[in-house]
């Protein structure tokens, strides 16, 4: 078993972020779990990948990137935090009503999938959202996307029953998966 560890991306790591968002881009899933295509990331000037590194880079407030790192320094996955700020408006039209995380992003290399890493990277994430004082961390999934379903819920990630259409404009759904801090000791 390969071992790895969990951190914030740093500023100057932009080259990697780059990389990994690309490559989880190209995975078969992609067209559902993102909104963003391969070309349109793979166009972007490099200061666009800059600007995001350093936004999401540890230290920074509002967002935070995590990679789990494997011990030769390959970057095996990672997950980025988002901070909603209530009276805000999301991604998708609705109004955000509380001061809350949102996780994005989260992508696990094929040959490292269905070890726990996806959960290591959400715990991180999550104790962060903690750490900054929020009640409640969501995300969304596409209705298609069974196995990133079925990881949200092994980090006790539940269906709200809220749904939102999805970002690709295909008329199907997103499900809004959440955390509440109250619940969150029983994961």
């Amino acid at each position: 078993m390969y071992t790895y560890m969990v951190r914030a991306v740093r500023a100057e790591e932009w080259a990697s972020v780059k990389a990994l968002r690309l490559l989880a881009l190209r995975d078969p899933a992609a067209p559902i779990a993102f909104l963003e295509t391969y070309e349109v990331a793979a166009a972007r000037p490099d200061a666009f990948w800059q600007e995001r590194a350093a936004g999401a880079a540890e230290g920074s407030a509002g967002v935070r990137q995590f990679v789990a790192e494997a011990e030769d320094g390959q970057w095996a996955g990672t997950v980025t935090m988002l901070v909603e700020e209530a009276g805000t408006v999301d991604w998708a039209g609705c109004p955000v009503e509380r001061r809350q995380g949102h996780v994005v992003g989260v992508y696990v290399r094929d040959e490292w999938r269905g070890g726990g890493m996806t959960r290591a990277l959400l715990d991180t994430a999550v104790d962060w959202a903690w750490g900054l004082g929020l009640e409640r961390v969501r995300l969304i999934v596409h209705e298609k996307n069974l196995r990133a379903q079925g990881a949200y819920r092994k980090a006790g990630f539940l269906p709200s029953r809220r749904t939102v259409p999805s970002g690709q404009g295909t008329g199907e759904a997103e499900f809004e998966f959440v955390l509440d801090r109250a619940g969150a000791s029983d994961r």
